[in-house]
């Protein structure tokens, strides 16, 4: 039988966490401000594009140094890849920099859209699992390609709500309820969540966790629409394990309507 603490960990492989929102590190104003939208989301997990960072920089402080690795674990991400040759050495670079074998398999196959190369994309997981990476692939929101990226020994997917960026939250439900039904490893809603409502209708799905960034990092307050993310992913996850109501057609009373005639003063009172 499953208890509430059982229910709330999250495990990806041999990883263990609470929070279910993950969070990343692009396009906020300041480090300053990304730190502080960290500390606000309660976020556990934090993706790093390792080809944008300079982990060498001798000139001050790095984007690492911004991110408290007592409280949260680096999920470094392979942006900016467009093949599977790549991504398999940007993955490993990582590895070697940042002391983790967890990474975020991306292999982009348009550069306007930023969709991935489902094709690519499977190649490079397939590799980087046999060695010995935990890989969590970014991934259009195909039950097909999922299953197969299950099958070849990912430890989570990451299907898309929406392209990286837009805003959109989740364009297909329908897909991500598929995914979700019929995998048996961890679904993560990654890319395309704006706001709050989309986070809680992500999880409201019955994902296990969501990533975000340009939600929190492009809007007006980042520190508080993080804190409102936080919120959304608990209030979605907590709906979700609750059950909602059936939808009906038609109105149906909250108080029985014998309760109703039972309490209705008699005739000529």
């Amino acid at each position: 039988m499953q208890t509430d603490t059982d229910l709330e960990t999250l495990r990806i492989g041999k990883y263990e966490f609470h929070s279910r929102l993950f969070v990343g590190t692009g396009k906020y104003p300041s480090l300053d401000v990304m730190q502080q939208a960290h500390i606000a989301s309660g976020a556990q997990v934090v993706t790093v594009a390792i080809r944008r960072m300079h982990l060498d920089d001798k000139s001050g402080k790095t984007l690492v140094d911004y991110i408290d690795r007592e409280k949260m674990t680096l999920l470094p991400n392979t942006a900016g890849c467009y093949t599977a040759k790549d991504a398999v050495l940007t993955a490993k670079l990582a590895r070697e920099a940042l002391g983790t074998d967890l990474i975020k398999v991306e292999v982009i196959g348009d550069a306007e859209t930023l969709y991935p190369d489902t094709r690519e994309t499977i190649v490079a997981a397939e590799e980087l699992v046999r060695d010995g990476f935990t890989v969590l692939p970014y991934v259009v929101d195909d039950p097909i390609a999922c299953k197969r990226l299950e099958e070849v020994g990912c430890a989570a997917v990451m299907p898309l709500a929406a392209p990286i960026g837009s805003g959109l939250g989740v364009c297909n439900p329908y897909s991500i309820r598929l995914i979700k039904e019929r995998a048996k490893i961890p679904v993560i809603v990654d890319a395309g969540v704006g706001t709050a409502s989309d986070a809680a209708i992500a999880m409201e799905l019955g994902v296990d966790a969501v990533l975000m960034n340009t939600g929190i990092a492009a809007a007006t307050d980042p520190v508080r629409m993080a804190r409102a993310m936080r919120y959304a992913i608990e209030a979605g996850r907590d709906a979700y394990l609750a059950g909602r109501m059936p939808r009906r057609l038609y109105a149906n009373a909250s108080s029985s309507m014998h309760d109703l005639i039972a309490t209705r003063p008699p005739a000529g009172a």
